[in-house]
């Protein structure tokens, strides 16, 4: 797998946003298939910073059913909250 195929998206959220300015964390979507090396290499690879330390965690979709009696599943997903160096940042505007 190439680094665009690891990292599918970095994740915009309120929780997001205050773990990037106090503790230099990103969360980003990663591939089921991902390792935290492989994860590590692409992130530093993709926004040329350096990782410290990579937590990753997979998050099963949620049950879904939208005004009918068959059920759906939302798809299920890598989270990967990844630790920079103190001083790198990756811009995501």
């Amino acid at each position: 797998m190439n680094s665009f195929e690891i990292i599918k998206t970095v994740r915009l959220t309120e929780k997001g946003t205050r773990q990037a300015e106090k503790l230099n964390q990103y969360t980003v979507v990663a591939d089921r298939r991902a390792t935290k090396p492989q994860i590590r290499q692409a992130v530093q690879e993709l926004f040329k910073v350096k990782v410290l330390r990579v937590n990753t965690l997979n998050v099963f979709g949620k049950l879904r059913r939208q005004r009918t009696h068959q059920a759906g599943q939302a798809p299920d997903w890598k989270k990967a909250i990844v630790t920079l160096k103190a001083g790198d940042k990756i811009v995501l505007t």
